[in-house]
């Protein structure tokens, strides 16, 4: 007779009763443990509502109430997910594609702890020695001093001086960012101007406000007298005079010269941080060189100096990892070997997961979201933690074809470790390799929100969804291509990998730059093309907004509606906007209330006034044909086009946004729904309906297949054929088969990743990419057209 099973055995499943999150419709389902469950569906169905606002955030809810109370004042405060019960949680890890901080200072090293083993490795073996890990650092300055300290001893105090050091790694040229600014002083003032006559062309610099009161009234200038004919004492002081105490009008206030004023206020910020006018007054103004004393490398001299077997720390983070990883196990030292088999572990992991391609040195901030989500896996393939349940955003987004095999390798090893897997994901090739499958649909929005397949991949395939409908497609070769109308060319490019690449990149054409992770795609693309007059760059950059702004704001689409408003009312605009004099009073326009109820979590309800409308009530009696501003919030993308597109409130400026909006396939969502709770593919479509609205003749877009279902894809290439047949030239970065055999041009970098990468390996049609089949693209795409 087998033995009972133990009770302890039986918690087998995660159990979801009653999900409502977004626009889930009372989601019920049972998710294997210790298994790889996969979540599919058409973009905006749900899945991202059901794992991570769902699953994923209660458990880190759980988890962080577990802290004490002091502790959980100093953490962001999660409300409970709107779902009946939820059985069987564990731990919950999510490695999402969210980009890596900007911080000047954070790279690859730095965000992995590489960096902090190489630095433990130099203060053991470094020649000659300079110190401790931190001498190794650039992010620690080198400080000293010395001065007398009261020493109380015995029955009295005595006066002893001393002195102290503190030997840092940082340059202290360049502050350990590696570059130095230089600054074009005839894009930051005028000379032919005086003060008063407004000089200065820096954003904010205006002798109206506070800036213009200081110079004018710090007494060190003449006001009339034009810039050009300053005296250098007087050019000195207007430019880099040092921090000084004045008084004007009265109040004390603090003159600084401009130089490093701007220096504090702008230079030292990340430009994807900046406001567009400053980012753009920065470009212009500001040239970023090498620092000359460091050569870029972030380090002091003394930390230059120190070396091993040849090497300094620059050198190796420098390096690729995957040469690094040879480099660090050729060292054969007693001393260090547990510091040389961690650091080994680590860099492998890299190579392992798809970014041997990388060096340590490379900033955090210019990792794609998919390198992103790779290097926040590096930290859990070598975990000891099991029964964790991992939650991953499209892990093989930013993958050729090649890589996905790798990926599919390293979630099964999470898995038989013992861990639950949780995959959001629209490739097949990831799809196949699930225990368990969930499809959410039958559509998007509104019209998604339920479980329409449950089950095994052999039944997701019979099941008649929309999915299992798609899951074998196979796309065929154009059985024509279209003739370029010119030549867009490129010449010695250098950028990162790149190898003086000579190119000329066909116009009036859909051509698609292609190639493994890392080969040199995006370099190319956006180092010698995105840049230049009439190219309008679509990237893989966050929209930024908070839970206040929806589609309606972020378009545009809201200004000319507000006006229309306004007019057909006789009253102000301003009127119309939830977050100016039309909010609601009790939630100040947001329709739901916080109530903060001290050391327990944030309860969030809707506001009792407005009923979660976010207007006034009297803002809600004025109309436009026939609707309050609400109800016009309240529409979807699709109605809202007919709504705006005749009749009494025919807004062709409003019309002309929203056919954009439904022409990238956003027709299902509502003008009003905040951009916190959209997916990352219709976050990225978004965007690109922004940007179909400027003018230029060149589109790049960089993997617009991100996020998208199967079933998606073949709108997006109409949407394709329909700018290059409106007369623009069409560039798109990607690795999506379809998109690949829709081309007519193909441009496929390689051979592979790095520095095995950075050359051009095939241009051509689609159909000379199969017939030769001399890539690894070729190959992959030979394998997936139908015959």
């Amino acid at each position: 007779m087998t033995e009972r099973q133990h009770l302890a055995d039986s918690h087998d499943w995660i159990r979801v009763r009653g999900a409502r999150e977004n626009n889930l419709k009372n989601v019920s389902l049972d998710l294997p443990k210790r298994r790889l469950t996969v979540f599919t569906g058409v973009s905006g169905s749900g899945k991202s509502s059901l794992v991570f606002d769902t699953i994923a955030a209660e458990s880190q809810r759980m988890i962080n109430e577990t802290y004490p109370a002091f502790v959980q004042g100093f953490m962001d405060t999660l409300d409970r997910p709107d779902v009946d019960t939820l059985e069987g949680l564990t731990t919950a890890i999510i490695v999402d594609q969210e980009r890596m901080s900007p911080n000047l200072r954070s790279t690859l090293g730095t965000a992995t702890d590489a960096n902090a083993l190489l630095r433990m490795l130099f203060s053991r073996l470094g020649d000659p020695h300079i110190g401790s890990p931190q001498a190794y650092s650039f992010n620690v300055p080198s400080v000293s001093g010395h001065g007398a300290v009261k020493v109380d001893k015995g029955a009295g105090a005595r006066m002893e001086r001393r002195s102290y050091s503190v030997v840092g790694g940082m340059c202290p040229r360049c502050e350990g960012t590696g570059n130095v600014s230089d600054i074009d002083l005839s894009e930051v003032f005028d000379a032919s101007l005086s003060l008063r006559q407004g000089p200065f062309k820096v954003p904010g610099y205006s002798m109206d406000g506070w800036y213009g009161r200081i110079f004018i009234g710090s007494g060190f200038f003449d006001p009339e007298k034009p810039l050009g004919a300053y005296t250098q004492r007087e050019m000195h002081d207007l430019l880099y005079k040092e921090p000084v105490k004045i008084k004007v009008e009265g109040i004390n206030l603090t003159y600084e010269g401009l130089i490093p004023k701007i220096t504090k206020s702008m230079l030292a910020k990340d430009p994807e941080q900046m406001q567009p006018h400053v980012r753009a007054f920065v470009e212009r103004a500001v040239k970023f060189t090498s620092c000359p004393d460091c050569g870029g490398t972030r380090l002091a001299e003394g930390a230059r100096s120190s070396r091993i077997r040849g090497k300094n720390i620059a050198d190796l983070c420098a390096m690729q990892v995957s040469d690094l990883v040879d480099w660090v196990a050729d060292l054969d030292d007693p001393e260090v070997a547990p510091l040389t088999e961690a650091l080994s572990g680590l860099l492998r992991a890299f190579v392992e997961i798809g970014l041997g391609y990388l060096s340590l040195d490379r900033p955090a901030g210019t990792l794609s979201g998919g390198e992103a989500q790779r290097t926040k896996m590096v930290r859990h393939l070598g975990s000891s933690l099991t029964d964790v349940t991992y939650v991953f955003d499209e892990p093989t987004v930013g993958l050729h074809p090649h890589d996905i095999q790798r990926m599919n390798d390293l979630l099964l090893r999470l898995r038989d470790k013992g861990n639950t897997v949780l995959v959001v994901e629209h490739k097949p090739e990831a799809i196949a390799i699930a225990d368990h499958v969930v499809d959410l649909g039958p559509r998007a929005g509104t019209a998604g929100g339920e479980i329409v397949f449950d089950g095994d991949l052999a039944g997701l395939r019979a099941s008649g969804t929309l999915t299992g409908r798609h899951l074998d497609d196979r796309a065929r070769l154009k059985a024509s291509v279209r003739t370029p109308s010119g030549a867009l060319q490129v010449r010695g490019a250098t950028t990162h990998n790149l190898r003086a690449v000579d190119i000329d990149i066909p116009l009036g054409v859909l051509v698609v730059v292609t190639g493994v992770a890392g080969s040199g795609k995006s370099s190319l693309i956006h180092g010698s093309v995105a840049g230049r007059d009439g190219v309008v760059s679509v990237d893989q950059g966050a929209i930024k907004g908070s839970r206040r702004s929806n589609p309606a704001t972020y378009t545009g689409l809201l200004d000319p509606i507000r006006k229309a408003f306004a007019k057909a009312n006789a009253v102000k605009p301003a009127l119309f906007s939830p977050n100016s004099e039309g909010a609601c009073p009790h939630c100040n326009g947001a329709g739901v209330v916080f109530t903060d109820l001290g050391f327990m979590a944030t309860v969030s309800s809707v506001c009792e006034v407005c009923g979660g409308k976010r207007f006034m009530a009297e803002v809600l009696e004025y109309k436009l044909g026939g609707k309050d501003i609400s109800e016009v919030l309240s529409m979807p993308v699709a109605e809202a086009r007919g709504f705006f597109s005749e009749g009494d409130a025919r807004i062709p400026a409003a019309a002309a946004i929203l056919h954009r909006l439904d022409d990238v396939g956003l027709g299902y969502l509502t003008l009003g729904q905040p951009l916190t709770t959209l997916s990352g593919g219709e976050r990225q479509r978004l965007k690109l309906a922004t940007h179909l609205g400027e003018e230029g003749g060149v589109y790049v877009l960089d993997e617009p297949t991100t996020g998208l279902h199967l079933a998606d894809v073949e709108q997006l290439l109409g949407l394709l054929d329909r700018l290059v047949e409106a007369g623009k030239s069409v560039i798109v970065i990607e690795h999506h088969q379809a998109v690949m055999a829709h081309a007519d041009w193909i441009i496929d970098l390689g051979p592979g990743a790095g520095s095995q990468g950075g050359t051009v390996v095939f241009e051509g049609t689609p159909h000379d990419l199969v017939a030769a089949r001399s890539t690894l693209t070729g190959e992959h795409l030979a394998a997936y057209v139908a015959d």
